[in-house]
């Protein structure tokens, strides 16, 4: 006798896991940098051009300015791979992080 063959509408509970982690969005993170009294405006300005994509010099200055007034300026958010890698480069630049925030 044969066994019975499970129905196609079934799903096993591998492919239910499957079908769930592909519904969850990917983790995003938010690089922020924080006030200190090491960097220079320059420093800040010339380092987000040079590590954060397509940041131009008039949108690092005010996010310099904002560092400065505000106390911290979010400066890049996306997926968390892309952000911790920024977070990375900005602080061995010796700029002041906050630890990288998800969300």
């Amino acid at each position: 006798m044969a066994a019975a063959r499970p129905s196609a509408t079934l799903s096993s509970p591998q492919q239910v896991l499957d079908r769930q982690s592909l519904q969850q969005p990917y983790p995003n993170g938010r690089v922020i940098v924080l006030d200190d009294d090491i960097n220079t405006f320059q420093h800040v300005v010339e380092c987000l051009v040079r590590i954060i994509p397509a940041m131009t010099p008039d949108r690092a200055w005010e996010l310099a300015h904002r560092i400065d007034g505000s106390g911290s300026a979010e400066v890049w958010s996306g997926p968390l791979e892309q952000a911790e890698l920024y977070h990375q480069q900005l602080g061995a630049e010796g700029l002041t992080m906050a630890p990288l925030e998800r969300g």
